[in-house]
């Protein structure tokens, strides 16, 4: 295929560079990243779209990817495909979505989890939502960039599933921390305490695959000075997203609530920026009830 790729950060780079070693030709744009080898680099995002079966956006937040859209759909050919693998608003991807269509176009908005080692492994998930065409479409291109692909639904269902799973991953970190520093004060080992918890009701995937003490468990972030797999600040961002999505659908996320809240104080009050996600332990040893 030829492909357009906007956004050459931490995610889009090595996931242009995964297309082009399997054969694509891929054109790309970013304001400040320069392309990786084997990417053309295009004068502009208009120019990396021209004539591109597919287009794929790679963007920091939803204001950004409606302007690149509007700059974009003009040039793209009739029935190309526009691929957004950012995560943003859903209201976003639906007005995306829906300029896409007026403008003679299929698009699919697929976040993606697994991180920068997900995208530089071709370990990517992707959650898609937009149509049965665009989507079989753009499976190829999954293959390529990741191990899974779900079509969640129509245009908006691929962001509503990311932000509804991280929610989840941020509220089970935090209680997975919690755990953690409570048992460090009841002198429990923390080895033991992973023994117990990853082979019982405790179980999940914060505990058994991220764990966020260093030495216990699978390597992670922990064992690095919790340098991010992912960083607490895009946590951050994903929570404000699934509130503003909470708020606009009228759901009740008393945790999530919490959980953005804590994340927030991490970052923006404390040394969370910059920090993996699961540097709340840490935060947590260190403080006391009050």
């Amino acid at each position: 295929m030829k492909i357009g790729f906007i956004g050459l950060g931490n995610m889009g780079a090595p996931m242009a560079a995964n297309l082009v070693a399997a054969g694509h030709t891929v054109t790309g744009f970013d304001t400040a990243a320069p392309c990786p080898d084997g990417v053309s680099s295009a004068a502009s995002a208009a120019d990396a779209a021209a004539n591109a079966d597919v287009v794929i956006t790679m963007l920091p937040n939803g204001a950004i990817l409606r302007s690149v859209a509007a700059d974009i759909h003009p040039t793209m050919r009739a029935g190309a495909v526009h691929l957004d693998c950012s995560t943003v608003d859903v209201d976003s991807a639906r007005t995306v979505a829906e300029a896409a269509r007026a403008a003679g176009l299929d698009a699919v908005d697929a976040p993606v989890s697994g991180g920068i080692g997900g995208a530089a492994g071709g370990t990517l998930t992707f959650m898609a939502g937009g149509s049965t065409a665009a989507f079989e479409a753009c499976v190829p291109l999954f293959d390529i960039m990741g191990q899974k692909a779900v079509h969640c639904g129509d245009a908006g269902a691929g962001q509503a599933a990311k932000i509804c799973n991280n929610m989840i991953l941020a509220i089970t970190m935090i209680g997975t921390c919690e755990a953690f520093a409570l048992a460090d004060k009841l002198g429990l080992d923390r080895s033991k305490m992973f023994d117990v918890v990853s082979t019982s009701s405790g179980y999940s995937w914060t505990m058994n695959a991220y764990c966020p003490a260093p030495g216990v468990g699978p390597q992670s972030p922990a064992d690095n000075d919790y340098k991010p797999g992912f960083a607490a600040d895009l946590m951050l961002k994903d929570l404000r997203l699934s509130q503003q999505a909470a708020e606009g659908a009228d759901a009740d996320t008393p945790l999530g609530a919490a959980a953005t809240e804590l994340y927030r104080s991490f970052v923006e009050d404390e040394d969370g920026a910059g920090r993996d996600f699961s540097a709340m332990l840490p935060r947590f040893s260190a403080r006391s009830r009050g």
